[in-house]
């Protein structure tokens, strides 16, 4: 038997794994130091953006990346198929992280653009491919996932690590950590290409070829160059572009069309009345996962700028990066995942499970304390201290508790949930929930004002408040909605 670095499992798996950890390294590596990079004074090295300006362009990156999630995926269906879809995106976002290494405003957006495009193309379809790798009742594709799920937050822990010690130290700079993100990408398109032959015939022609190719690589052309035609009219300063306000105009436009989605599938989606009220849980539940999201996003932005600014870093001669706590929650992800996974296997097997509502409940809850933490500390702060690293690291471990109550939890619901015919489409307005959620949190973010400190105390107030109040109330209608939802079924799904 030929041996398998991931032992009992496809050879392809292997490949995926490291080609997604790479993926992961440099986009989260990246990310830790996005809008510290923004807001750095042009003399430093950086832009000279004001927080409110950073954090919501930070909430459009993040949000766009979700969207063109969605595009990605008929690319690869209609066509190129998976395998050459997930290539041309690794070699996008790697031209995007180099583009961003060289000094300048329209190389900074530009090369987000095509690190946005290229993750849109690659990280939707890997994740297909996985699947492809396994029969639907293969008793090792559980298994496989998670293997997967660990390749992912293997790389968002590395990441950090090293992008940030590149960029904060005085020694290299800010895009000596963008070219390190590169250089992760870079690694992981030789993985890719080298390790291909082990996929077979996994995603490796479209799903549902398109009869009228010429005709829909003519609408993909028009909508890049659109885009570029945009870009370069704002930097030429023909076009004024305002980041919180394109931030705002990006959520209603998102909420507009997962609620019209909604809408029409439940007017004149030919359902079922079983199907239709699945279909109103999916909708609760992807609010709650928006709500959540908003928040966890924080940690991007404005917890950033509170461990860059507030947080006491130097032990000795040594100052920790402010990026090093981004890898954090993938640390605990990849500590804690094990245990919540038997967890929920063990409550099952007492008819003990929290339903699905209830677990976003109780994730919206441990996002809430992690937010009382960070009340603890901004009165630090306000008292003229900086605050201890133990008061991030408590919040990061309590929002990484949270995530792993709803986010796979989520997944799993709506792949349940769905109406058979509609389930891909419902997935993708899941997806929809960490758009929404991301430009929302880059909005929140820029709520907090480096010049008013003293208000910091109550924004961390509110933001536990609120998402403790949607946690209870999800809790409180949690039984009698599944009740409700699953009125004609003889079982309840997730409880």
């Amino acid at each position: 038997m030929k041996f398998s670095p991931l032992a009992g499992h496809p050879d392809g798996l292997s490949n995926l794994f490291f080609t997604e950890m790479w993926e992961r390294m440099s986009y989260y590596g990246m990310r830790a130091m996005l809008v510290l990079f923004m807001v750095s004074t042009i003399q430093d090295g950086g832009l000279g953006f004001t927080d409110r300006t950073a954090t919501a362009t930070y909430g459009i990156y993040t949000g766009a990346v979700y969207l063109m999630a969605l595009p990605g995926g008929w690319i690869a269906d209609r066509l190129l198929g998976a395998q050459k879809t997930v290539l041309l995106g690794a070699i996008i976002i790697t031209a995007g992280h180099f583009v961003l290494a060289v000094p300048g405003l329209s190389t900074f957006f530009l090369g987000l653009l095509l690190v946005v495009t290229g993750t849109g193309l690659l990280k939707p379809n890997i994740t297909a491919i996985v699947g492809e790798l396994y029969g639907n009742d293969d008793p090792r594709r559980d298994g496989g996932f998670t293997l997967f799920y660990m390749g992912i937050n293997l790389g968002a822990a590395i990441g950090p690590l090293v992008c940030s010690t590149l960029a904060e130290s005085e020694r290299f700079g800010w895009h000596w950590g963008f070219a390190a993100a590169g250089f992760g990408m870079l690694i992981g398109i030789v993985q890719f290409h080298l390790g291909k032959h082990k996929l077979g015939n996994a995603g490796l022609k479209p799903h549902n070829p398109s009869q009228s190719k010429g005709k829909h690589w003519s609408i993909v052309a028009v909508a890049l160059a659109t885009l570029l035609l945009i870009l370069a009219l704002a930097l030429a300063g023909v076009v004024q572009i305002d980041a919180g306000a394109l931030a705002v105009n990006m959520a209603f436009f998102i909420s507009a069309v997962f609620f019209a989605y909604f809408s029409w599938v439940l007017l004149f989606g030919n359902l079922n009345s079983d199907e239709k009220r699945r279909s109103i849980l999916i909708v609760i539940l992807t609010m709650a996962s928006a709500v959540f999201w908003a928040g966890f996003e924080q940690a991007g932005s404005s917890l950033n700028l509170f461990a860059e600014r507030y947080t006491l870093r130097v032990f000795g001669n040594f100052e920790i990066p402010a990026g090093w706590f981004q890898s954090l929650n993938s640390i605990f992800i990849i500590t804690l995942a094990p245990l919540f996974s038997w967890l929920w296997v063990w409550l099952a097997k007492r008819n003990l499970n929290p339903s699905h509502p209830a677990k976003f409940a109780l994730g919206l809850i441990q996002l809430g304390l992690g937010f009382g933490i960070m009340i603890l500390a901004a009165n630090v702060v306000v008292a003229g201290n900086q605050a201890m690293p133990y008061f991030l690291i408590l919040t990061y471990l309590l929002h990484t508790m949270g995530e792993l109550c709803l986010s796979p939890v989520g997944l799993s619901a709506v792949s349940s949930l769905a109406p058979r015919k509609y389930v891909g489409q419902m997935m993708g307005c899941w997806m929809l929930s960490y758009s929404f959620g991301s430009i929302l949190a880059g909005l929140l973010a820029g709520e907090f004002d480096a010049e008013n400190v003293a208000d910091m105390p109550d924004l961390y107030t509110q933001i536990t408040i609120t998402s403790i109040l949607v946690g209870i109330f999800l809790f409180a209608i949690a039984k009698p909605l599944v009740k409700w939802s699953f009125a004609k079924s003889d079982s309840v799904a997730g409880n």
